[in-house]
């Protein structure tokens, strides 16, 4: 069989990884990715220990590497203009977006799939050379997936957009915790996200509702004037470091999120994965580990694992993962947009009990039981809080050696 998969983001590579692993080397696989090796817009990305499990179980050989570059984050905190509210039992992990990016690169290469840098993919895989006669071709060419628009009345693509105003910038900072910090301006308030990775700068997602960035003039500035004006604004919260510009920053870096849903992720051969299927807020940091889902459940359709059909045809299989996965999709996608309408409103509540505040946010996906409001008060407490990190880690280092960590 040969398989195409249009993208060398993380579900266009898992999926190579994984269709050379499952055939045993028989399926021709091809990646064609259109930037350069090693090339990613944005810093780092994060991963839980569900995603830790899947690749382990999926390619023991080739995980620890991913593990190996991950750095580990075991606090977040929630920084209301000075005051610190800490979120007790979190703890994640990121890596540069590139440096992931390479690691699945190497592995695909070495397991034997053909990744071709600089490969363009026209929007029509029925008549691209590369495409025409493959068996099986992954659109996994991103938010803009040229492939999905295309096919956008087949697929039922809705596209829909949040309010508020954001851009992705790096910063020299090292954070320790996962940090939300929030300042008060003259035109309201405005916050950013930011975590650490071990190989490069801290991601720093700067987020504002339209009305603080119209008031600030955000809307009118040049992105390197803009870049510098945020950084005097989060000097503090940024202990006097720089932010660093997003890879080909214009005029004007500001986005708003745009949220990505298909009614079929399947058009004949083709199928949809990763960003290019759907798109969750970035306020729940999922998008690099729902794409690698998509991977495996693709591979499990496809070469017999839990979705696969009964009568072992291609067509089943690909109908299998599209309404398996479709499904899958649905509440996280619910649940994403809560928290995005979370943070379009939530500046309500700072200006009272910033300790009550955290826990909103904590809980802006509605997943917390309301008896946990008194152990989040509790971990305020310094000596409440190491135990909690005690505990945290233990539970950590108890899924790391259930899937076979070596403990250092």
């Amino acid at each position: 069989m040969k398989i195409v998969c249009v993208g060398g983001g993380p579900a266009g590579l898992t999926f190579a990884i994984q269709a050379r692993l499952r055939s045993g080397g028989r399926d021709e696989v091809v990646v064609a990715e259109r930037s350069g090796y090693g090339s990613a817009q944005g810093f780092a990305v994060t991963l839980g220990e569900d995603i830790l499990d899947a690749a382990y179980r999926a390619d023991p050989v080739g995980a620890p590497a991913l593990r190996g570059a991950l750095h580990l984050w075991g606090d977040q905190v929630v920084d209301v203009a000075g005051r610190q509210v800490h979120l007790g039992g979190r703890y994640g992990y990121a890596v540069g977006r590139s440096r992931m990016l390479s690691l699945l690169a190497d592995r695909a290469v070495a397991v034997g799939a053909d990744v071709r840098f600089g490969a363009e993919v026209t929007d029509d895989p029925a008549t691209d050379p590369l495409t025409a006669d493959a068996d099986l071709v992954v659109a996994a060419d991103g938010i803009n997936s040229r492939i999905r628009t295309r096919h956008a009345t087949h697929f039922g693509t809705e596209v829909s957009q949040g309010r508020n105003k954001y851009v992705w910038f790096g910063t020299t900072r090292r954070f320790r915790a996962f940090t939300f910090a929030y300042e008060r301006t003259e035109a309201g308030w405005i916050w950013f996200y930011a975590y650490p990775a071990s190989d490069g700068p801290s991601t720093c997602i700067v987020e504002c509702p339209p009305a603080t960035w119209a008031g600030l003039g955000l809307d009118a500035m040049p992105g390197d004037e803009a870049m510098r004006m945020l950084e005097r604004r989060f000097a503090r919260a940024l202990d006097g470091h720089a932010l660093v510009a997003p890879p080909g920053m214009g005029a004007s870096p500001w986005l708003e999120f745009r949220e990505v849903r298909n009614a079929t992720w399947r058009r004949d051969n083709l199928v949809l994965a990763g960003d290019a299927a759907h798109t969750t807020h970035f306020s729940i940091g999922s998008g690099t580990v729902l794409a690698m889902e998509d991977a495996y459940g693709l591979a499990d359709a496809v070469y017999g694992g839990p979705a696969r059909t009964t009568d072992g045809g291609l067509s089943a299989a690909l109908a299998a993962y599209d309404a398996r996965r479709r499904a899958q999709m649905r509440p996280i996608q619910d649940m994403a947009r809560r928290s995005m309408e979370w943070f379009e409103v939530a500046t309500e509540g700072l200006d009272a009990d910033p300790v009550r505040f955290a826990w909103s946010l904590s809980d802006r996906r509605g997943d917390q039981h309301p008896l946990h409001y008194q152990l989040h008060r509790a971990t305020q407490i310094d000596p409440v809080r190491r135990v909690r990190r005690r505990l945290t880690s233990a539970r950590r280092l108890r899924r790391a050696l259930r899937r076979g960590e070596p403990i250092r």
